[in-house]
């Protein structure tokens, strides 16, 4: 459900969003009444909270490749990043191929 037009200059998200943020500011609110500038504080930490969307296979590629550097491109061993994952290390080996992981010259 969308907020009715005149009202969406004061909000610009739906109806779930303001009730959620008005809830939260119940909740933060030290006395009865609901000051502004709590409105704002909650609202301005909701706009940096949300990270940037990205698919499973571009996390799995990111955390693979941390692991990878961490460990100086060593897959398997005692200091290796299969280990530090923990997975096999065949099984790393096959992550790195599907996700197109290879070593830098």
């Amino acid at each position: 459900m969308e907020i009715p037009s005149r009202l969406s200059k004061i909000w610009p998200g739906n109806v779930r969003e303001l009730q959620n943020v008005i809830e939260r500011c119940v909740i933060l609110s030290s006395n009865a009444v609901l000051c502004p500038r709590v409105l704002a504080d909650v609202k301005r930490a909701g706009e940096h909270s949300a990270p940037m969307a990205q698919t499973l296979a571009d996390a799995e590629r990111k955390h693979i490749l941390l692991a990878l550097r961490d460990t100086d491109w060593v897959i398997g061993g005692p200091d290796g990043a299969a280990l530090r994952l923990g997975v096999k290390r065949t099984t790393l080996l096959y992550k790195m191929r599907r996700l197109d992981i290879t070593r830098p010259i």
